[in-house]
């Protein structure tokens, strides 16, 4: 039995990719997607005619509604293969402003079901920010569920968790990223592996907490650097995995071990933490990993937000 085979009997395997085309072959449950991964798949030849027909057929309503094509084009053909849900994203240029995000949640949802798609195979992604969860407070109570990415820490977490959301996408490798740029020539990689690296570490506190306390919000492990991140969280409710790790795990390998698990989580002891909006404020402020990591991951996904409509406004001169 391959190492993905045995990982999809404790833990949901979703593809972090748009490609397609890739998820055809590991058959993954959900599948996620964000500006970057949009990105890079339409600069391929096989994916070009998507950018180009959300052109040819909206490019009279302006570069945001062609984007919001664009993602829904991608979300429809991934919908088409998967069983489940799909993630689509919220301009990271939104991320401090809860009204604009409820409403571009809202009119994403509205896009999928005038094509047919019910809003419970959708999932709208929003980055974990104070705004941000106070919009998926918002859309949870409409029956539009939600995918709080970008999230560093307990305190995003159980935020998001109090807030209602659907799910949440703790950043395993960016928090790797960062400690080991902070170590520089210090960092002992051999120590920080497996069950002790700095992601792991944050996604287990995260998890054992939702069990703990009751919370019903889905923990979904995210960004992994390599299958080792991915094996040490074998358990988690679900994990979004590339394609190139997905290719990886589908070889014969080691019994997989199961690491994470409901009655581990209810003995683990653990404290009730504040998540109001001072106490969220704060401890996102007292956690430099955190807020370093959270702007950059905006910073970086708006970029390429702004790539995409760099590549609209080319087809639309043309």
């Amino acid at each position: 039995m391959t190492q993905l085979e045995q990982l999809r009997q404790f833990t949901t395997v979703v593809a972090d990719t748009g490609d397609f085309q890739l998820m055809k072959q590991y058959k993954p449950q959900d599948a996620t997607t964000n500006p970057s991964l949009i990105l890079k798949a339409v600069q391929k030849p096989e994916y070009r005619p998507l950018l180009e027909a959300a052109v040819r057929d909206h490019g009279g309503a302006g570069k945001d509604a062609v984007m919001d094509q664009l993602l829904i084009a991608f979300g429809l053909e991934i919908l088409a293969i998967v069983p489940g849900r799909v993630s689509t994203e919220v301009d990271a240029r939104l991320s401090f402003d809860t009204a604009a995000t409820v409403d571009k949640a809202r009119h994403l949802i509205a896009l999928y079901e005038q094509r047919g798609i019910a809003r419970e195979r959708v999932l709208i992604k929003i980055a974990s920010t104070w705004e941000g969860i106070r919009a998926a407070e918002v859309l949870q109570r409409d029956g539009i569920r939600c995918n709080m990415t970008l999230l560093f820490s307990l305190v995003q977490a159980v935020a998001c968790a109090e807030a209602g959301a659907q799910l949440i996408s703790p950043f395993v490798g960016r928090i790797l990223d960062w400690y080991k740029k902070q170590a520089g020539d210090k960092w002992d990689a051999a120590a920080n592996a497996g069950d002790n690296d700095p992601g792991v570490r944050s996604v287990r506190q995260i998890y054992e907490y939702y069990k703990k306390f009751g919370h019903e919000t889905e923990v979904m492990g995210a960004s992994f650097r390599g299958t080792g991140q991915i094996i040490a969280l074998a358990g988690c409710d679900l994990l979004t995995i590339s394609p190139e790790l997905l290719e990886q795990l589908n070889v014969e390998g080691v019994t997989l071990e199961r690491k994470l698990s409901l009655d581990h989580a209810h003995g683990a002891n653990i404290a009730r933490i504040a998540a109001d909006e001072a106490a969220f404020r704060w401890q996102l402020n007292e956690d430099a990993m955190a807020t370093e990591k959270l702007a950059e991951g905006i910073r970086l996904f708006a970029a390429d937000a702004v790539k995409l409509e760099a590549l609209i406004g080319e087809l639309t001169r043309q």
